[in-house]
């Protein structure tokens, strides 16, 4: 569609609705653990990690397809309805199978017998899950694909505001974990219909029933492999709930997912990007644009690292004060594992990016090596140290697989053709991380009250973080011309005059 026409405009289109469902998150997270306590609580994030590995196969089959082959914006009349319509034949191809299989185990009660009493009718709720968020899947990424972030974001936030509300009341009226998963059916559903109705409206219906001719294989074979990147992707952050659950209890699982839950709000910015750059850069990939698709990736890297820094470095000194306060004393036990999981998780955030921009190339063997590299680490090392560490173990392990899928990542982009590296300026990142940190963690220290502590660190870090990035030239005019032509005009002249010798 727009290809990298106006990307900061259409990031900003995402990130407005990022930064809405995280604040929702923020807010509602700790009213959830508190009805539900630790136990319930673990319970839950056991279900939605049950949930996401087993719509692997039965959505990564539609998403990222529909989104890149529509994002493609081929000169073909009649191709954008006859990709969205093949996608929603195989939608509810998959999806019937899925669903039928998951009713049938569940039915025959393998749920409470691998997790304990109750999980069978949690079980029947993820059924109806599965269901509604196909078609929620299915829509919202023919919607991106067609270059509406405008209209995908807010459908995030509805999704998003729907869930927590619908659920924390009926968790409230006595329903537990089920009525969180009801909030999570009923939102799904609003927001299916919502971009069924922006897509039709921008389709030919008789296209889309009577298509052209169009490689159906490719298609396919990119689904195939799509579905086992996913797997492998999605895997990094859901096996280890799930074996910890597994291999410990409840209440264990309901700390960790905690501090896990604290540190994937560091992915906010990056899972914006990850959207949004698999449609964006596949017209680059199209036209053979090998050395823009370099310019892009190490550009990105580099911001996206500075920002989940930024996060990180104000996140570390104040981890005991952030659990305490947010979820309540009981759950300071899990501040080691906060902590154990930030390195990984900082490098976590960067692959992101980078693994959507190699998707939208349509190489994924290399990708899918690396992912199945990752995986296979973080599989070994959570049934190795688990049972020894709990908790601990947990969060070594993850962290590790985290880090491992940079890495790996970073070879499959060179592999395919890219070098992310390229412009990501190490030594002026260290410094910068390193002198934010000295007031960072001296104020924490000095600052008693916890409220007077978060009101003070964190705006104070910001400031000495962006300072020290212009200074070091982490960040350059060119970086932040995008955001200074939107101040008004005597600010931007200002900010242009000072970042004006800054060289990268």
């Amino acid at each position: 569609m727009s290809g990298t026409a106006n990307l900061l405009d259409r990031f900003l289109s995402l990130a407005s609705a990022k930064v809405a469902t995280t604040v929702l998150a923020v807010l509602s997270t700790p009213i959830i653990v508190r009805l539900l306590g630790p136990t319930g609580y673990g319970d839950y994030a056991v279900l939605l990690s049950v949930f996401s590995l087993y719509m692997i196969p039965i959505s990564a089959m539609v998403t990222e397809g529909v989104q890149k082959f529509v994002g493609e914006d081929r000169d073909d009349p009649g191709w954008t309805e006859a990709v969205v319509g093949f996608y929603g034949v195989v939608a509810v191809a998959v999806l019937s199978v899925g669903a039928l299989l998951l009713l049938v185990a569940t039915l025959a009660g393998l749920p409470s017998r691998f997790f304990g009493d109750g999980f069978d009718r949690y079980f029947l709720f993820l059924v109806a899950f599965v269901i509604a968020s196909q078609f929620r899947a299915l829509g919202s990424h023919t919607v991106l694909g067609l270059g509406l972030e405008r209209i995908d974001g807010p459908l995030s936030v509805v999704n998003k505001f729907g869930t927590v509300s619908i659920g924390i009341l009926l968790v409230a009226g006595g329903y537990g974990v089920t009525g969180m998963l009801a909030g999570h059916i009923a939102a799904n559903v609003v927001v299916a219909v919502l971009a069924g109705v922006v897509v039709v409206r921008r389709l030919s219906l008789r296209r889309v029933f009577d298509p052209p001719t169009i490689p159906y294989r490719s298609l396919l074979s990119f689904n195939v492999m799509n579905v086992g990147l996913v797997l492998l992707s999605m895997s990094l952050y859901h096996v280890d709930v799930i074996m910890l659950r597994a291999l410990t209890d409840g209440e264990t699982t309901g700390f960790y997912k905690g501090a896990l839950a604290i540190a994937e709000y560091l992915w906010f910015v990056p899972i914006v990007v990850q959207r949004l750059l698999l449609h964006s850069t596949s017209d680059l990939w199209a036209d053979d644009r090998v050395e823009a698709v370099t310019a892009l990736s190490g550009r990105v890297t580099r911001q996206i690292l500075l920002f989940v820094l930024l996060l990180s470095v104000g996140l570390a000194p104040m981890a005991n004060r952030v659990m305490r306060l947010y979820y309540g004393p009981e759950f300071v036990v899990a501040t080691t594992a906060l902590l154990i999981l930030l390195p990984g998780t900082i490098a976590f955030s960067v692959a992101r990016p980078l693994k959507a921009i190699a998707q939208g190339s349509g190489r994924l063997r290399e990708l899918a090596v690396a992912m199945g590299a990752a995986a296979g680490l973080n599989v070994a090392l959570n049934a190795l140290l688990i049972p020894r560490y709990g908790m601990t173990g947990a969060a070594v392990a993850t962290s590790v697989g985290y880090g491992s899928m940079f890495a790996f990542t970073v070879v499959a982009a060179r592999r395919i053709g890219f070098h992310p590296l390229s412009d990501l300026r190490p030594v002026r990142i260290a410094v910068t991380a390193g002198v934010t940190a000295v007031p960072v963690v001296g104020l924490n220290r000095l600052l008693a009250p916890d409220v007077f502590a978060f009101a003070v660190v964190p705006p104070v870090g910001g400031v000495v973080f962006l300072v020290a990035a212009v200074a070091t030239g982490a960040l350059d005019g060119e970086d932040l011309d995008p955001v200074v032509e939107r101040l008004p005009g005597r600010y931007a002249d200002a900010v242009a005059s000072a970042t004006a010798r800054i060289e990268p």
